[in-house]
């Protein structure tokens, strides 16, 4: 009888207990799949060569390459120049608070220009929606379901004598899906923004500016006082 080989003990049996983190997505390709679920296509397609743009506002930029040429010897070394990323917290009118974000200087120029970021996200051109990304794309998709952009919508077909659009909702298949589906999926969006950077605004900023006071007069030094003459 041949003699088998001794089985591995993470083979044997399942383990109940493991100190390492969960992989949410092994690629980039599964990760967009994962975070792009609820999202309509963009019709642009994520980025193949430069993929850490698909995850923030990079206008299209991405690593360049060329040559150090040496003055004496015309020697030439290959180098690369990568772009200027930053990370900013942007303030959104109709979100009404900051969102992190990894953003190029080139696109903080542009949305100064624009004049904020939501009138950076709502351009309506094909450069611009090329210069979203797959990042910015998800961004424009959540402040359109706002209602301060739909009541801005509804003025621009008023103004131009169009009737009222009725809404409707599809999912990334084009298939209709209701109302409270979709306010599911920005709950979602906002669960994970959240998660992603910690924004405080409006009456929990004043309060969170006061007990910064209230720590920082804990930290001051006491002055000693002075002791009077005992007559």
């Amino acid at each position: 009888m041949p003699l088998l080989p001794p089985i591995h003990p993470s083979l044997s049996f399942t383990r109940t207990f493991t100190s390492t983190a969960r992989i949410f997505a092994k690629s980039t390709k599964q990760r967009l799949a994962a975070e792009h679920a609820d999202v309509p296509p963009y019709p642009y397609g994520p980025s193949q060569f430069y993929k850490q743009s698909n995850f923030g506002l990079y206008g299209l930029q991405k690593i360049r390459y060329g040559n150090i040429v040496s003055e004496k010897n015309e020697i030439k070394t290959r180098r690369h120049w990568r772009p200027n990323v930053q990370r900013k917290r942007l303030y959104s009118p109709s979100l009404g608070k900051q969102i992190k974000l990894r953003v190029t200087t080139k696109v903080l120029r542009s949305i100064d220009k624009a004049g904020g970021l939501d009138e950076y996200l709502l351009g309506e051109k094909t450069r611009r929606l090329k210069e979203l990304g797959m990042g910015g794309w998800k961004l424009r998709w959540r402040i359109m379901q706002t209602d301060a952009v739909k009541e801005r919508f509804r003025a621009q077909r008023e103004k131009l004598g169009l009737p009222p659009k009725e809404e409707v909702y599809l999912d990334e298949s084009g298939f209709g899906i209701t109302k409270e589906e979709i306010m599911e999926q920005v709950r979602k969006y906002d669960e994970a923004m959240a998660r992603d950077s910690e924004v405080i605004v409006g009456e929990e900023a004043e309060e969170a500016k006061e007990s910064e006071i209230l720590k920082e007069d804990f930290m001051r030094e006491e002055q000693p006082q002075e002791r009077q003459p005992v007559l």
